[in-house]
C-alpha cells in the first residue's frame, strides 16, 4: 500500500537538517502525502530551535500545498522517571507530540527502570507517538511498552533512520522486529517513521520494508495507509 502520511520530520530549524518547512511541505504534496508532520527536536538536542520557535508555530498554515500539517516537537525523555524536556504550557501549543531518548540528554538505569520511565511517557496525555525505542539507545522490555501503548492509544514508531548503516544501531533491526511481532500478537497500531532531516526522505520506509515482510505484518495496523484512522486513534483534530 502507497503511505499517505509522515509526521516525524526535521527542517534547518533542529541545526541539523537541511531544508524548510515549505520544502519539506512541497515535497511531501508531490509524493502524494495527505498529512505531514514537522517535528522540532526539544531543546535539550545542541543546536536546535528556541523555546520561542514553539511558542510561535501558531503562524505556521495548517494547510500547505494541500496537505494537512501539523507542527509538534520530538519531545526528549531525560530519565527513567519519563521527566520530558517541555513543560505542560508548550505541550499545549503542539498539534503532535512525539517523545523519544537521545543520547546526549539521557540518564538512563537498568532496564528495568528505563521501562518504567517509558511507561510513565507512553500514558503522558500529550504524547501520541514514541519514536524510536527500539534503537538501542536504552535497554527496553518491549511487551509491557506494547500493552501500554495499546491502553493509551499511543503509537510505537518502527524508524526508518534508525536502520541507516552510517547510525550503527546495531540491535535496531532485531528490536523493530521483536516490537513488530508483539503488536502483530496483540493486535497494537504502530506508525512507521521516516525521521526525514531533508526533503529527499519523507515517506522514505525503504529499510522497514523487509522487517514488515518477515513479520508478515498486517496494513491494517500500519497507521501511515490510514489518516482519517491516525487522527480517530489519537484524538488529534484532522
Amino acid at each position: 500500500m502507497k503511505p499517505l502520511l509522515d509526521v516525524h520530520t526535521h527542517t534547518v530549524a533542529s541545526g541539523h537538517g537541511y531544508s524548510t518547512i515549505q520544502e519539506m511541505a512541497q515535497a511531501a504534496a508531490d509524493k502524494g502525502l495527505q498529512v505531514l508532520g514537522i517535528t522540532e527536536h526539544g531543546p535539550s538536542i545542541p543546536g536546535t530551535c528556541s523555546l520561542l520557535y514553539f511558542k510561535n508555530m501558531f503562524v505556521v498554515p495548517r494547510r500547505m500545498y494541500g496537505i494537512r500539517l501539523l507542527m509538534g516537537c520530538e519531545v526528549n525523555i531525560l530519565d527513567t522517571d519519563g521527566h520530558l524536556d517541555l513543560n505542560e504550557d508548550y505541550l499545549d501549543r503542539l498539534d503532535i507530540g512525539i517523545a523519544g531518548i537521545h543520547i546526549v540528554c539521557w540518564q538512563g538505569g537498568s532496564r528495568e527502570e528505563n521501562t518504567r520511565g517509558m511507561i510513565n511517557v507512553i500514558r503522558h496525555p500529550k504524547i501520541h507517538i514514541v519514536s524510536h525505542p527500539g534503537d538501542g539507545t536504552a535497554e527496553l522490555d518491549f511487551e509491557p511498552l506494547v500493552l501500554a501503548a495499546r491502553e493509551s492509544h499511543t503509537l510505537l514508531e518502527v524508524n526508518n533512520h534508525s536502520l541507516a548503516p552510517q547510525r550503527h544501531k546495531t540491535v535496531a533491526r532485531d528490536n523493530n522486529l521483536e516490537i513488530l511481532r508483539l503488536c502483530k500478537k496483540h493486535g497494537v497500531p504502530t506508525i512507521l517513521g521516516s525521521d526525514a532531516h531533508i526533503s529527499f526522505q519523507i515517506a522514505d520506509y525503504e529499510r522497514l520494508r523487509p522487517l514488515l515482510a518477515e513479520t508478515e505484518f498486517p496494513d491494517e495496523l500500519i497507521m501511515n495507509y490510514w489518516p482519517e484512522r491516525f487522527f480517530e486513534y489519537l484524538g488529534i483534530e484532522p
